[in-house]
């Protein structure tokens, strides 16, 4: 039987999972966002006020908190469309901190005061259950007509488009696909913490998801999932150096990023898991 300190890491380390693959799904369309916290933050204000307000199911609560991910990553993918890296990112960082501050001024979601009352709910069957969901929609992707165009637009867009790649449509997919993924993870947080308020969704938490994945590796979503594992469990692991633990936790990182900038997993590796996927793809 697991102790609730040992459920509760897990239930966050999974939670940290699923955003850094709701980074990974633009990523690897060449779409870098660093706005993956205000898409977690509707998640999470939607699925509370549903509960809190109306009495909705848990279940029909965690799927809206999803849709509105979705809608407004489509929103938010239009401007989008021409922009690339740096300026991409600029873009999505601005409209997270949009977002947080929009339910940093709304009393009906408790303003900066935060939003309580959120009746307990997610499990960490919940959480193991997505994940599971997630893990088998990104094996499928990575063999699929969409996961070739994806990875056709990373690797060149110009050339895509010749070969016949709609961009237009595969930006929106892969924008809309990741802010459902964000908006699960955010309701997921909600009916656990109990409680939330704008600044635990500010740039903070874009950015800690930005290094999940990067730190696990973007050459596979398995990077992500590799890397929001250690990352989210390791600062439990290093309680023993008290005071020194953030310290050594950013070292830690700095150090593997200069050591190992293309990610923690080979990308060979992440290649013969991709291959895998294909193969699995097309039996299915």
């Amino acid at each position: 039987m697991l102790s609730d300190h040992t459920v509760s890491i897990l239930i966050f380390a999974g939670i940290d999972v699923i955003m850094a693959l709701s980074f990974y799904l633009p990523a690897s369309a060449g779409q870098l966002s660093a706005g993956q916290g205000g898409f977690m933050a509707l998640g999470a204000y939607t699925a509370a006020y549903l509960t809190v307000q109306y009495g909705v199911p848990f279940p029909i609560a965690l799927a809206a908190g999803g849709v509105i991910g979705g809608l407004v990553g489509l929103a938010v993918g239009f401007p989008a469309l021409r922009l690339r890296g740096l300026y991409l990112v600029l873009v999505t960082f601005g409209f997270g901190e949009m977002v947080r501050v929009l339910f940093l001024n709304a009393p009906a979601f408790g303003g900066p005061g935060g939003f309580a009352g959120i009746p307990p709910a997610t499990t960490v069957w919940h959480v193991l259950g997505l994940l599971l969901v997630l893990v088998y929609f990104f094996t499928r992707l990575s063999g699929s007509r969409m996961g070739r165009a994806f990875a056709a637009l990373r690797d060149d867009e110009a050339a895509a488009e010749a070969m016949g790649v709609n961009s237009t449509y595969v930006k929106l997919a892969a924008f809309t696909a990741g802010g459902v993924i964000a908006g699960l993870g955010g309701a997921l947080y909600a009916h656990y913490t109990l409680f939330i308020d704008p600044e635990a969704f500010g740039v903070g938490r874009s950015l800690f998801v930005m290094l999940y994945a990067v730190f696990g590796g973007l050459a596979s979503f398995w990077g992500a999932v590799v890397g929001a594992s250690i990352l989210s469990v390791l600062p439990e692991l290093l309680r023993w150096v008290k005071d020194w633990r953030e310290i050594f936790y950013g070292v830690l990182v700095l150090v593997m990023m200069l050591v190992r900038p293309q990610g923690l997993l080979d990308p060979a590796l992440l290649a013969r898991l991709s291959l895998r996927g294909e193969r699995v793809a097309a039996r299915g």
